[in-house]
């Protein structure tokens, strides 16, 4: 591609001196609370936004002050694991460091936000000591690897899930530039040694996201990722993994070039190196093929697009020198956390609360972050994040059960868990307002007084066990996932949003639209209707997605 077609932001990546830029000295500036424009793309590759407080913007303005900056840090945890002392680090540093919020992603890891920009160096400094980091977890390139959760799901869990630590560390950049602006390392004399195969000067035209899903449960949404690897079982053996391709969920409001995409399965690789080998191919093909002009068409969904499966297929074989065989057969019948004490093939015990839109933090409903610093403080279990915005505690002996259930009794979260309604415990919420920069409309803030209005529809039809998968996002870019949900909300503008129907229970299908710009009254006028369509037509054992969808797009 000629440099004439390169997008503003591959020119700022090719010209960055490995990712540094001038994000040192912009630290130093005390003038301003924000950094130059052209940091701020390179920030994202160091796990970071800038951002503003948005509720603020009007009041700074009239007293003719700058905005209120601010900034999100993103830790990267492949598979999202954390042992208890590493939480209790993440807790002090919330604390001290930003808002004390901390917010589990729905790619399985934590953000803090709010961090003032003098707070940044210490808050990396204070994970780092926890051998922590947020390398690589924004920016174009790939981002935190996810796994399917909770280690009752396979026998063979622990085996699958390391495959996230090693593409993590496969897909690193080989940059020191975080080691030098944020822990003071020294610069390397030899540039050669930062050499980077994989991402070159250039990087990926666009985030990548890989996930590893393992049947029959997606709680991770596997096909929504542009790399899905679904692992293949047979007599509790690791066959292998179906390789999916192209899923990305962000859109563009009027900008019909824009849209959601499923990953399609190319086909099957034995597990073990050649996967890896795969990953990284389609890693680099994405880097080869990719749109650099257009950002908004630079996801790899577009590049499979643009070329097709069979190209894309072939190309894949070319780099890695070796036929890939046809998929396996497998089957998803849910996405679902496993709320409450479960146990594994190993007699290890795992606990998982309801944590609404990811968000612990002690509130009047529930002291969650008190909770879980008590809970880690007896060293008795570990931090496993889900896909859907909550926390498994993991790994507990059959003699600590006891203990880690009383804290969880005397700090209220047993009772918060089991009564929260099925409904809500399937919402995910993105963080939308007041600090994300993209947001149209609320979503985190909003959402559960929407699922409070909304119960009494679903009471009203005798519908509230219905296991039906509901989700808000302030934007189109679909972080929470929407256009893979049952009942999908898409922010339009304050306070106004569309809804999508039609996705079914296992995520294999996205959604659609089906009404535009709808206010909250509107929107449970109707929900009532849908609701009670549901209840009087419903065919045997049908889900919500797949009762909408045959009654309203089924040609």
């Amino acid at each position: 591609m000629s440099d004439n077609n390169l997008s503003q932001v591959e020119r700022i990546k090719m010209a960055s001196d490995g990712l540094r830029g001038t994000i040192k000295q912009g630290l130093e500036d005390e003038i301003t609370g924000a950094i130059s424009e052209e940091d701020q793309a390179l920030l994202k590759f160091h796990g970071m936004y800038q951002q503003d407080d948005r509720d603020r913007r009007d009041e700074r303005a009239e007293k003719k002050l700058e905005r209120l900056y601010s900034f999100m840090i993103r830790l990267r945890l492949p598979g999202g694991f954390l042992k208890p002392e590493q939480w209790i680090a993440v807790h002090h540093v919330a604390g001290e460091n930003s808002t004390g919020v901390i917010k589990i992603t729905t790619r399985q890891t934590l953000q803090l936000h709010g961090l003032i920009k003098s707070k940044i160096k210490p808050t990396i400094k204070a994970f780092s000591e926890a051998h922590l980091d947020s390398i690589a977890t924004c920016g174009d390139i790939n981002r935190n690897v996810i796994c399917a959760a909770h280690p009752m799901q396979s026998p063979i869990h622990t085996e699958i899930h390391a495959y996230a630590a090693r593409i993590s560390e496969l897909m690193m950049p080989k940059t020191r530039a975080y080691y030098e602006i944020w822990l003071d390392e020294e610069k390397l004399a030899d540039k050669k040694d930062e050499e980077d195969p994989l991402y070159q000067n250039r990087y990926l035209p666009r985030k990548f996201k890989i996930a590893i899903g393992i049947p029959p449960n997606n709680d991770i949404d596997v096909l929504g990722n542009d790399l899905g690897l679904i692992a293949i079982i047979e007599n509790n053996e690791l066959k292998g993994f179906n390789i999916a391709v192209g899923g990305g969920l962000s859109t563009t409001h009027g900008n019909p070039a824009t849209y959601a995409r499923l990953a399609s399965v190319i086909g099957f690789v034995p597990a073990g190196d050649i996967t890896l080998k795969a990953i990284y191919a389609i890693a680099t093909i994405q880097r080869d093929f990719g749109n650099r002009s257009d950002r908004k068409l630079a996801r790899l969904k577009y590049t499979v697009d643009r070329h097709g499966l069979v190209w894309f297929k072939e190309e894949v074989e070319r780099r890695i020198g070796l036929a890939i065989e046809k998929p396996r057969p497998y089957q998803f019948t849910d996405r679902k956390d496993y709320y409450g004490w479960q146990k594994n093939h190993e007699g290890l015990w795992y606990y998982t609360p309801f944590v609404e839109n990811g968000r612990i933090l002690d509130d009047e409903k529930v002291p969650m972050k008190s909770a879980l610093l008590a809970v880690a403080q007896t060293g008795k279990a570990n931090f496993r994040f889900t896909g859907n915005q909550n926390v498994i505690l993991a790994e507990i002996n059959e003699k600590d059960k006891a203990a880690i259930n009383k804290i969880l009794r005397d700090f209220g979260i047993l009772d918060h868990t089991e009564k929260a309604s099925t409904i809500r415990k399937n919402s995910i919420a993105c963080v939308a307002l007041n600090t994300c920069p993209l947001a149209l409309a609320e979503a985190q803030r909003y959402f559960p007084a929407l699922i409070t209005k909304i119960e009494p529809l679903l009471n009203k039809y005798g519908l509230q066990n219905e296991d039906i998968i509901i989700r808000m996002t302030g934007c189109p870019n679909g972080c929470g996932r929407p256009y893979i949900a049952e009942i999908g909300f898409v922010g339009t503008a304050y306070g106004h949003y569309n809804l999508h129907l039609g996705g079914d229970h296992e995520g294999t299908r996205l959604n659609k639209i089906y009404k535009e710009n709808l206010e909250e009254k509107a929107i449970l006028e109707e929900l009532d209707g849908l609701f009670r369509l549901f209840k009087e037509e419903r065919a045997a054992n049908e889900n919500f997605g797949d009762f909408t969808y045959r009654k309203f797009f089924q040609s």
